[in-house]
């Protein structure tokens, strides 16, 4: 179980709180606050899986495949067609981008600009908590 919880990434989501807690447990020499932090975290990363484990009950294959194909980084939706061999925009769009945004598995780099020629998409965490422990058929 604990293998499967995305410690590193509910840290690197609060990194300023983490080494602030783990400099003053570091000069109070007493490392209490510091466990206390890594428990908080446990949890919140085990809540964040149970939630995404909820929603992904109501994820679509093709979801599934789009969350699949993402990687590491931010891609186009060119660069995403492609990695599924998809060529029709429209359908990629309704079958796959906007509902992995909806779901909130996917975000746009620039919320603002979402028809900028230069938009990216990337996997938020729970997009790649999803990508990582895909669901039996």
């Amino acid at each position: 179980m604990l293998s499967h919880i995305p410690v590193e990434t509910v840290i690197h989501d609060r990194q300023a709180e983490y080494y602030q807690v783990l400099a003053g447990s570091d000069r109070a020499a007493d490392a209490t606050g510091f466990i206390e932090f890594i428990l908080s975290a446990l949890k919140a990363a085990i809540d964040e899986i149970a939630e995404t484990d909820q929603e992904s009950d109501h994820v679509t294959d093709q979801v599934k495949r789009l969350l699949g194909v993402f990687g590491s980084g931010q891609v186009s939706a060119a660069e995403l067609m492609s990695r599924l061999g998809l060529s029709h925009r429209p359908t990629f769009r309704r079958n796959y981008l906007v509902p992995a945004l909806s779901q909130g598995f996917v975000e746009p780099t620039q919320p603002d600009s979402p028809r900028s020629p230069t938009q990216r998409y990337r996997l938020t965490a729970a997009g790649r908590n999803v990508a990582r422990h895909p669901l039996p058929h």
